[in-house]
């Protein structure tokens, strides 16, 4: 495999010093330019050295990384990695930019935090990104939400996300009524990310998403998005079952884990849970869902050529653990079909 070839565009000379000197570590990684703002990329850059992926700063002078992200996606699709400072105004605006068809985001260094450990898994992230498939917020398939006749089963259902996973749970949740089932997510991203995801899902669902918290209750018409950074999110209980945050060791690289999720939900619910496996890189809830399929429950995973990566969904229908494999924009309907106490059965 030739390197991929990237162009850092960042103001600060110091950032595009550290991004690159990273991304160079890497020998499956070729440093082709760097520009200090989206004019300079766009001029210069970006037409001269054809790089397969652009690493990009969201806060810029003369046009911001948003607006400049718009252009890119509307005039040269292109895989697209945000780098953000891990505040909420960054957050927001990274959700934006994955919206508008960025693969992925990674967190500038802060205070006390080396630019080592903060850019850790950005080769990695880079690497997927020119693999991955652009799809422009504008090319998207729209979901719809479920008709009046839905009736929860008392079904719970679990899904499982990480890279492009924003689009593909909008996607999703776009088409779950009021009503939902109860449902319990693992998103991979940060933990300012993720309280901001879940308040924008929560402004465009018909059911209510938020932040899963401690001791909280799985109810009809309730979302839970796990918070990133510290726990692992679990599903627990018997008569009543609840999230559980738990601030265990990463798994597969990751906490919270999908894996850790899937395989709480398979041992409290069984037959009585469906499964979901959205785009990814990497192997994280193959084995989770695979023991809920094992348990009984129902078990999707989104096909490849909707997915932005197709890792962690090849994985689990590789092992076994798909039940059925549907493109993203059919996946929502699936699920509360699946859940769907009237629904006439073959």
């Amino acid at each position: 495999m030739s390197s991929v070839r990237v162009l850092v565009v960042d103001d600060s000379a110091t950032m595009r010093s550290l991004i690159s000197a990273v991304l160079r570590r890497d020998p499956e990684i070729s440093v082709v330019g760097q520009a200090g703002d989206p004019l300079e990329a766009r001029e210069a850059a970006i037409k001269q050295l054809n790089p397969d992926v652009i690493t990009l700063d969201v806060e810029m002078p003369n046009m911001n990384g948003l607006a400049f992200l718009e252009k890119i996606m509307r005039l040269r699709p292109m895989p697209v990695v945000m780098v953000s400072t891990l505040t909420q105004v960054g957050a927001d605006v990274s959700l934006a930019a994955l919206e508008i068809g960025a693969i992925d985001c990674v967190g500038k260094p802060s205070a006390g935090v080396p630019a080592e450990q903060a850019f850790a898994s950005l080769a990695a992230k880079v690497k997927a990104a020119a693999r991955a498939r652009v799809r422009p917020g504008s090319d998207r398939a729209p979901s719809h939400a479920a008709g009046g006749d839905f009736k929860p089963d008392g079904r719970i259902v679990a899904i499982g996300s990480s890279t492009g996973g924003v689009e593909a749970l909008l996607s999703v949740l776009s088409a779950f009524p009021a009503n939902c089932p109860p449902t319990v997510i693992t998103q991979h991203m940060p933990g300012t990310f993720t309280r901001s995801f879940a308040e924008r899902l929560n402004r465009t669902c018909a059911a209510h998403v938020e932040e899963a918290s401690e001791g909280a209750q799985l109810r009809v018409g309730q979302i839970y998005l796990a918070p990133g950074g510290d726990n692992h999110l679990q599903v627990v209980g018997s008569t009543q079952l609840r999230c559980r945050l738990v601030p265990e060791p990463a798994v597969n690289g990751h906490r919270p884990s999908v894996d850790v999720l899937f395989d709480s939900v398979a041992r409290v619910a069984g037959k009585g849970a469906v499964g979901v496996i959205l785009t990814g890189m990497g192997r994280d809830g193959a084995n989770g869902l695979l023991s809920m399929r094992n348990a009984g429950a129902a078990t999707i995973g989104q096909n490849e050529q909707t997915s932005v990566v197709y890792g962690m969904p090849r994985v689990a229908f590789e092992v076994g653990a798909v039940e059925r494999q549907l493109p993203l924009e059919r996946i929502g309907a699936e699920i509360i079909n699946r859940c769907n106490a009237t629904r006439e059965t073959a």
